[in-house]
């Protein structure tokens, strides 16, 4: 593969390559990882960078209608606006519908845009494992707003704010009680709460939950460093756009805000070391996998503990030791087995 060549298209703003380069970076081959990296080490996007924009919210609350209303706004002004959105794989074929260029017909076609979905591959966080590196080709390929669209609302969903700048939680009109359902973590890091389906018979709902969430952010601790009124509690038509001007303008005064105090810069930064402890993990998960004295002990391990023979934990400091070498006990342990 040329990856200068690659790297060059993408500064073109190609959205073939785009494509193409993160086919790269999600695959697991070997070769294409070495390519893959090498890709990244030529891109270098600007000081600043794209908007990254995290958005979450439960299945049916309306994201990709809401993402493409907004991503139709943004282009029709002169953005150039790329959606990484993540669909959950089945824990049992580890296939993906990936039909989110369906969800969004209109948004596909506009040649400002740009959809990626990815599957998740069981990813904690709601995002697939490679869409950090997703954004910073988008960024490279000359797209100025980054969406990224998660699998829904959980607890792990945070992960999603540490890849992007602002968070934004997406919310269906309903009763007060459905407050309780939302898990406080999510409502921490949110930036803004939508309430979307604000319209119809919907719209008095939309605002009384509206100003249910309003309430309960209120009993939060202010974030250093934001203006007054972050996080904000808003309502949204996607549907049909009313609310979406105002949505924007919030979230671009935010994003100002952010990098005119330096408050982006430190959170960026702070997201690239939390991403390299991130990838610190994997590889040593996935070394400890590819082991071979891991690798033959596992199975005899399993069978004792299912066999009540051994517990977990003991048989957990086995397989470290066999990993990181043995001494005493590894030795032990591998003769054991």
């Amino acid at each position: 593969m040329d990856v200068e060549a690659m790297a060059e298209r993408l500064r073109a703003g190609e959205r073939r390559a785009l494509a193409r380069a993160i086919t790269l970076i999600e695959s697991t081959r070997a070769d294409d990882r070495a390519a893959a990296r090498a890709l990244l080490a030529r891109l270098h996007p600007g000081p600043d960078g794209a908007m990254r924009l995290g958005l979450t919210g439960t299945p049916g609350v309306g994201k990709s209608t809401f993402i493409e209303a907004l991503g139709g706004f943004l282009t029709a002004r002169g953005h150039r606006v790329a959606v990484l959105a993540v669909d959950p794989s089945s824990t049992r074929s580890g296939g993906s519908i990936l039909g989110d260029k369906t969800r969004m017909e209109r948004l596909s076609r506009d040649p400002n845009a740009f959809i990626r979905p990815s599957p998740s591959r069981a990813a904690l966080g709601g995002v697939a494992r490679r869409t950090r590196e997703a954004i910073l080709l988008a960024e490279a390929a000359g797209y100025d707003v980054v969406i990224v669209e998660t699998v829904g609302v959980g607890q792990s969903e945070t992960m999603v704010s540490e890849m992007t700048d602002l968070f934004l939680l997406l919310m269906a009109p309903a009763g007060g009680d459905e407050l309780q359902g939302v898990k406080r973590g999510i409502m921490e890091i949110a930036d803004l709460v939508v309430v979307n389906k604000a319209d119809g018979a919907l719209k008095a709902a939309a605002t009384r939950t509206a100003a249910d969430y309003a309430g309960a952010l209120r009993l939060m601790r202010k974030r250093e460093g934001d203006p007054e009124g972050i996080p904000a509690t808003m309502t949204v038509s996607a549907e049909t756009g009313e609310g979406l001007e105002a949505v924007w303008s919030r979230i671009a005064a935010l994003d100002a805000h952010r990098r005119e105090t330096g408050a982006l810069a430190r959170r960026r930064a702070g997201q690239a070391k939390l991403w390299l402890r991130r990838e610190l993990e994997e590889g040593l998960k996935a070394a400890f996998a590819t082991h071979p004295a891991v690798a033959a002990a596992l199975p005899r391990a399993e069978a004792r503990i299912e066999a009540g023979e051994e517990a977990p934990e003991a048989a957990a400091e086995r397989l470290l030791a066999l990993f990181l070498g043995g001494g005493a006990a590894g030795s032990g342990a591998a003769r054991e087995d």
